[in-house]
C-alpha cells in the first residue's frame, strides 16, 4: 500500500491527469482481478488490448490507470497517466510500488535457448548447499529456500514477479537464480530488476512463431544484456556463434567459457556414462552427477558464475560433484531386463540432436535407439521437419507422437514432422498419435540393452488438448510399462 507518487518517479510520462496522491493498494493488468484503489496497467498484448478494460476496471474501483492512449471520456475520481510504452512503465511500476526488492540480494539472470532451467537450478542447490538462502525462479518450479511455489510461465508477468522477488527479499534471501525467457525480455516484463550477473548459454532455432525470424529472436537475448549496468558482470558462451553478439553493446564485465577455444573458463570432458562425467574445469578433475556435452557447458557456467560471486575454485569443485540432475531432463532409468529408458525436455531441433548426440557417445553401438517425439501445437511449426529428421539421422527406429497439441489436429502435426524425414529413413519411421500408445509400443519393441529416449514434454505432468490440461507424465508411463513387464 502506497501513495501514487511515490513510485511514478520511475517511469517516463506524457502527462498525468488527476492527483497522485491516491492510495494505491495493488497493480492489476488482468481486469477480472482488478481490486479497489488498484492501479490498473493497460498492456497491448499479443491476444487482447487492456485499454478495451479501463471502463471496466474503474467501475471495479481502480483509481489510477496507466495507458498509451488517453479514454475519451476522463473520470475526475481517476487519475491517468499517459505514457509511450505501458509495458516497460508495468515492470518499473511494478519493483518501485513492492520497493524494489532486487536491491536487497544479487539476482542472476539465465538466458538462451537451451539449459536456462538446468543452469538456474543446478546454480540454486550449488549456493543452497552452501549454506546460503537463495530463490530460483524458473520454468520447472519457483523455489525461496526449501519452498516451492508453482510455476506457469518460464518468467512470470511483471506484477507477479515482483511480488515474488518481495517474498525472496523479506526471507532474506542473498542470491536469486532467474530463467529470463525472449518473451519475457521482449515483453519487457523484466524492466526496473537489479541484475548483478547475466548468462548466455546458446542460440538455436525456436519461438520464431512469436519472434518471426532469428535476428528477432536473438536481438530480444541481446536486449537483456544491452541493459545491464556497469556494475554487473556478463557470461557469454564462446562456442556459440551468438556469444560475442550478445555483449556487443553491455557495459557489463564481459567474461567467456568454452569447450573448444581459448576462454576466461573452459571445461573439457575426460570420461562419460549415463551415471555422470569426468570433467575438467581450470585443470582439475572432478565427477558430476551429470552427463552429455551440454551439460558440461552448464557445469562450467555453474562453476564460472559460482567463482564470480565469491566462492572458492576448490569448494566448488567438491559442491559440484554433489548436484543432481534437474527433473525431466536426461532423466534415466533401467528396467529388469536392462532396457534404459531417457526422459528428456527436448523440444527444440539443437536440443534433441544433443540428447542423441550424448545418447550415441555413451552406447556400444550394440543396441537398438528408439526415439519417441513429438512437437507442440500453436507453436513454431517450421521447427517440425527439422525435429523428425534429426530423429531419424540419430536414431534406430522412430516413432512420432503427440506432444501438447493445444488447439491443432495432432495427426496434422505430425504430418508436418513427417515431411522433413528422407525417404531413406521411412523404414525406420512409425506414426502412434497416442502418446500413450507411442511410449507402450517403444517398450515393446525394445529388447534388453536397448536404450528408448522420450523427448519434448521433460518434466511436464500433463497434455493439453484442446484448451483442457490432462494428467500425463512421461515417466510414470514408461516406469508403468517397465513394472508389467517385470510381473
Amino acid at each position: 500500500m502506497q501513495q501514487l507518487y511515490t513510485f511514478l518517479s520511475e517511469i517516463e510520462t506524457i502527462e498525468i491527469i488527476g492527483s497522485t496522491e491516491r492510495l494505491i493498494t495493488s497493480i492489476g493488468i488482468d481486469s477480472r482481478k482488478v481490486e479497489k484503489e488498484s492501479l490498473f496497467v493497460a498492456i497491448k498484448g499479443t491476444h487482447v488490448d487492456g485499454h478495451r478494460f479501463i471502463t471496466e476496471v474503474i467501475d471495479k474501483g481502480a483509481v489510477a490507470i496507466v495507458c498509451e492512449v488517453l479514454p475519451t471520456t476522463l473520470s475526475s475520481d481517476v487519475t491517468y497517466i499517459h505514457v509511450k510504452d505501458a509495458s516497460i512503465c508495468l515492470g518499473y511500476v511494478a519493483t518501485a510500488f513492492y520497493g524494489n526488492p532486487t536491491l536487497k540480494f544479487k539476482l542472476i539472470g539465465v538466458t538462451g535457448t537451451n539449459g536456462k532451467t538446468t543452469v538456474a537450478t543446478l546454480l540454486y542447490q550449488l549456493f543452497r548447499n552452501l549454506g546460503h538462502r537463495v530463490g530460483l525462479i524458473s520454468t520447472v518450479v519457483n523455489k525461496i529456500n526449501d519452498i516451492n511455489f508453482s510455476s506457469t510461465h518460464t518468467t512470470p508477468d511483471a506484477v507477479s514477479l515482483n511480488a515474488l522477488l518481495f517474498k525472496m527479499a523479506e526471507d532474506d534471501c542473498e542470491f536469486v537464480f532467474m530463467e529470463c525467457s525472449s518473451h519475457a525480455i521482449h515483453q519487457h516484463r523484466i524492466a526496473g530488476l537489479h541484475f548483478c550477473g547475466a548468462l548466455f548459454t546458446n542460440l538455436t532455432h525456436d519461438h520464431l512463431d512469436y519472434h518471426k525470424t532469428f535476428a528477432e529472436y536473438r536481438d530480444a537475448k541481446k536486449m537483456f544484456f544491452d541493459n545491464l549496468s556497469d556494475q554487473a558482470f556478463a557470461i557469454v558462451n564462446k562456442d556459440d556463434k551468438n556469444g560475442m553478439v550478445m555483449t556487443q553493446n553491455t557495459a557489463a564485465i564481459c567474461y567467456t567459457y568454452s569447450m573448444s577455444s581459448m576462454a576466461d573458463f573452459r571445461v573439457k570432458i575426460m570420461e562419460q556414462d549415463f551415471n555422470g562425467m569426468l570433467l575438467s574445469i581450470e585443470n582439475k578433475e572432478f565427477w558430476v552427477q551429470l552427463t552429455g556435452e551440454f551439460n558440461a557447458y552448464n557445469i562450467c557456467l555453474v562453476f564460472a558464475t559460482g567463482f564470480l560471486l565469491g566462492k572458492e575454485k576448490e569448494d566448488l569443485y567438491t559442491a559440484l560433484s554433489a548436484l543432481s540432475s534437474v527433473s525431466g531432463r536426461f532423466d534415466y532409468f533401467q528396467s529388469s531386463t536392462k532396457i534404459t529408458a531417457v526422459v528428456d525436455y527436448a523440444h527444440t531441433p539443437d536440443a534433441l540432436q544433443n540428447v542423441l548426440l550424448t545418447i550415441g557417445k555413451i552406447r556400444t553401438n550394440n543396441e537398438t535407439l528408439i526415439t519417441v517425439v513429438g512437437c507442440g501445437g500453436d507453436r513454431d511449426r517450421s521447427k517440425r521437419p527439422i525435429m523428425a529428421r534429426v530423429a531419424c539421422e540419430h536414431s534406430n527406429s522412430v516413432i512420432l507422437t503427440s506432444d501438447n497439441p493445444r488447439t491443432e489436429n495432432p495427426e496434422i502435426i505430425i504430418d508436418e514432422m513427417e515431411a522433413g524425414v528422407p525417404g531413406e529413413f521411412y523404414k525406420k519411421l512409425l506414426r502412434i498419435t497416442d502418446r500413450r500408445s507411442a511410449i507402450k509400443t517403444a517398450v515393446s519393441i525394445a529388447k534388453p540393452g536397448d536404450i528408448i529416449l522420450i523427448a519434448g514434454k521433460g518434466h511436464e505432468n500433463y497434455q493439453e488438448i484442446q484448451g483442457v490440461k490432462y494428467h500425463f507424465d512421461d515417466k510414470e508411463e514408461v516406469q508403468l510399462c517397465f513394472e508389467k513387464m517385470e510381473k
